[in-house]
């Protein structure tokens, strides 16, 4: 049934009362996805930073996340309550101000996600790690007694 009403909307549309229902709903996510895509294209083409930088920036920003987690995290989620706590046009404010900075430098845009993916990395490592299947999560052995 769901996949029938799936189906259904693609062939009927999105009314534009639907998109701006969305858009009120998750405006931090609509915005920090367009500042992405264009961010992206802004690095690739070399509009005023290349990708080198960008890269860079993302892999810095990845290691740093995995290995300061919990410091990236709190100041992560102080961002986005500050920004929850804004009135509606704050937020739009903000989320302009996010796409400018994807369009002329876009490498600190991509940093910040890579503290986000090195944070998340470190997150579901632990999961993982602490898993019933997982041989690493039982006690580690240490060298026998019998080889020396």
């Amino acid at each position: 049934m769901a996949k029938n009403k799936f189906t259904e909307k693609l062939k009927e549309g999105v009314s534009v009362h639907e998109i701006e229902h969305f858009a009120r709903k998750y405006t931090l996510e609509v915005f920090t996805v367009t500042a992405l895509v264009i961010g992206a294209i802004s690095s690739a083409f070399d509009f005023f930073t290349g990708p080198k930088f960008t890269i860079f920036l993302f892999t810095l920003g990845a290691i740093l996340g995995i290995f300061f987690p919990s410091p990236i995290e709190r100041g992560i989620k102080r961002l986005s309550s500050f920004f929850y706590k804004q009135e509606k046009i704050t937020q739009i404010i903000v989320g302009a101000m996010e796409t400018i900075v994807a369009i002329f430098i876009p490498f600190v845009l991509f940093g910040i996600l890579g503290l986000l993916a090195g944070t998340a990395y470190h997150y579901y490592a632990r999961i993982a790690e602490r898993h019933e299947g997982n041989p690493s999560s039982h006690t580690r052995q240490g060298p026998s007694d019998e080889e020396h």
